[in-house]
Formats: C-alpha cells, structure tokens, sequence
C-alpha cells in the first residue's frame, strides 16, 4: 500500500489537496483512504460529505475517515484505571468517570497514528491519503513514535523484565500489590503498537508531500519544513504550489508568485494548481485541481557512512541537510546516540554499528551536507595483524 502524508503551513489549502489527490486516485479505480485529524469536518465540507469517527464511503473507491480523538481518549484511560485497579485503590484514588474526560493535547495527534497502522494494518485499501496537522504539529507527529518508544526504553528497559518471576513473591514480602508487572506489560504493549506506526512511517512506499502558497511566507514555511523533514532523513515527493493565480491579476501579486516559483523549482518537483476564485467545494471543484498522482518516488533519503581509512584514517557520515546554515549547526555524542540540532529542530539518531567504536574527530557542513568525521577508537577497534 502507498502511503502519501500531505501538510503545509496552516491556510495553505493542505485538506484541500489532500482531497483532491485521493479523488483523483479513486475515480482512476484505486482503492483509497482519506484520513483526517481536524476536529471540525473540513474534510467533509470539501468532499461534500459529512466526514465522522466511522468511515464515510464518498464513492464506491473512496473512503473518508475522520477518527474521535475524545472516544479513543476515554477508552485508552478506561483501561489504564482497570490495569492499574490495585495500585489506585491502594493510594485510595477515586476513579474518573467517561462522561468528565476530555482529551489532553496531544490526543489528536496519537488518534491519527493509530487510525495511520489500523489502516495500513487491515489491506483495504491500495491508498492511504493522510490529511496532517499544520506543517509543525506535523513533523513533530512524524517524530512522535521514535521518540515514545527511545522514553519507554530508558525509563523502562527490557532486560528488567527477566525478573517477571520475583515480582509476586516481592509483592507477598512487601505485603502490598506491585505494579512491576502491568506496569512492563503496559510498556510492551505500547512499544509494540509505535513500532507498527514507525514501520508505516518509515517504509519507502510513504512518501511526504507539501503544500504551500507561492509568497514569501510560503517560502520560509517551506524552507524551514524541509530542514525539519531533512533531519529526519526525508525530503518531499512534490510541492504543490497551490492558489496560483491567473496573469490578469495584479501584477505586484503575480510577481511574487512567479519569484517563489523560480526558486522553488531549483529544488523541487514542483505542482502548480490554479487559483480558482473561490473555495473548492465539491467533486466538480476538485477535478479542476491537476494534483500529482501516485508515483514511484520515494521520500527517504540515504545517510551513508563513506570509508576513508585508508587516505585519510576516518570514516565519514553524509547527513544531506538543505538550507541548515553553519552557525546554527550543534553536535552532541552522548554513548550510542548522536543529538543533532539545526536552527530550531533537534534529534536524536542512533550512530550505525561502524561508529559506535569510533570518536568524533570533526564536521563540516558543504554544500548542504553534514559530513562528520569518525576516527577509529583504538580500544574497541579491530587490530589488524
């Protein structure tokens, strides 16, 4: 199944575009999925069909879903208060009632995630459309299940569980129920469900789409996603310029857009779309949008570790990071891991097997690229005879 995830800075017409490419894919017999994380229906409205927490079929090839954050929010805690019956009734907690839940920030975001595996999961569909959060809630989605599951593995590490077996005769020593056990299980079972979102994520069939206005603030907000999508070893399939408007119009107008355009077309594959004087509302408006289709481009991007041992006694990692400026680069080695920062995006990468036994010898950033430099480690580097 192709997966293709659409964002772009708020008000540049993301669920629009959304809409229209899983149109377009349906009406050419693809069977397609179109999800959304927008508490009000927008979707619907565009589509002209109301959209809700049960999938709506638009056409015999395309379906619309729109998850409940709020139910999904209530179930999830619902069962946390049942796991975790003993230790409340022990600190003497009184229990919190469906109907008083709200969902806390951050609700949407793990609703669509798991809407995203669900999906990806059942093999309904040959396409999964993804309506995203505005450009920054975004990328901090697509970073969200690497993260979780790095904080459940520290706070929470596997190998403590090989003394499952201790913990009910601890609890009978101490007199009082023990946590340990569905606490851990709670942890795997979360661990198990972010690792089927980040192979979705993850798979070079998912690729990563922006929309963006042609302007100088869509130009910045593009700019800034890319390095973000950068560090995460990603670039988009497509920009689609969307709203572009018709010659006639004023000329200050259409002069910025022609600028944005040139520029972006240096580095993108770029998709314009017309402006078409109003709204779009229904089937007819988003067959006159030309989206990109369904293609065989990939959004991942390589970081490969080049050897230079023998001229120069280091190996070097290619970290392909457009538009990072070099004062606002930092590096961090912290054991295993190395903290990347760029302007205001950070993450944290697992170093390759290779360079777990070297140290950091220097990087410099060329031509967009990160290249750091490891030298071998002595202690742990294989000697030769």
């Amino acid at each position: 199944m192709r997966t293709i995830l659409i964002t772009g800075p708020g008000g540049s017409g993301r669920t629009t575009v959304a809409a229209a490419t899983a149109l377009a894919a349906a009406r050419e017999g693809t069977r397609t999925l179109v999800l959304s994380a927008d508490r009000t229906d927008t979707l619907g409205t565009i589509l002209g069909v109301p959209t809700g927490p049960a999938p709506t079929q638009v056409i015999p090839t395309l379906t619309a879903w729109r998850p409940d954050a709020t139910a999904g929010f209530r179930d999830d805690l619902a069962g946390f208060q049942d796991r975790a019956s003993n230790v409340l009734d022990l600190l003497g907690a009184s229990r919190l009632d469906p109907e008083e839940v709200t969902p806390l920030p951050g609700a949407e975001e793990l609703t669509l995630l798991r809407a995203l595996r669900d999906a990806a999961l059942s093999e309904r569909h040959e396409l999964l459309v993804v309506d995203l959060p505005p450009t920054p809630q975004a990328l901090a989605l697509l970073s969200l299940p690497d993260e979780l599951r790095r904080y459940l593995r520290r706070l929470l590490p596997a190998e403590r569980q090989a003394a499952a077996g201790l913990r009910p005769v601890l609890g009978r020593l101490a007199g009082i129920p023990m946590p340990s056990e569905w606490l851990y299980e709670t942890a795997a079972r979360w661990d198990t469900e972010l690792g089927a979102v980040q192979a979705v994520l993850a798979d070079r069939q998912a690729v990563v789409r922006l929309v963006a206005e042609p302007g100088p603030a869509g130009t910045d907000a593009v700019r800034a996603a890319s390095l973000a999508l950068a560090l995460r070893g990603l670039r988009p399939d497509a920009l689609v310029a969307n709203r572009v408007v018709p010659e006639d119009w004023p000329a200050g107008l259409v002069a910025q857009q022609r600028k944005a355009l040139e520029e972006w077309q240096e580095s993108y594959d770029v998709r314009a779309l017309p402006h078409l004087g109003h709204d779009p509302r229904g089937s007819d408006d988003l067959a006159a949008l030309t989206v990109p289709g369904v293609n065989d481009t990939t959004s991942t991007v390589e970081w490969p570790v080049v050897d230079h041992l023998a001229e120069d006694g280091v190996l070097v990692w290619h970290l392909p990071l457009p538009g990072a400026v070099r004062d606002e680069l930092d590096l961090i080695r912290r054991g295993d891991e190395l903290v990347v920062s760029a302007g205001q995006f950070r993450r944290i990468v697992p170093l390759p097997s290779a360079l777990r036994r070297c140290t950091v010898a220097g990087a410099a950033l060329r031509e967009g690229e990160l290249r750091i430099r490891f030298a071998p480690d002595p202690d742990l580097w294989p000697r030769t005879p």
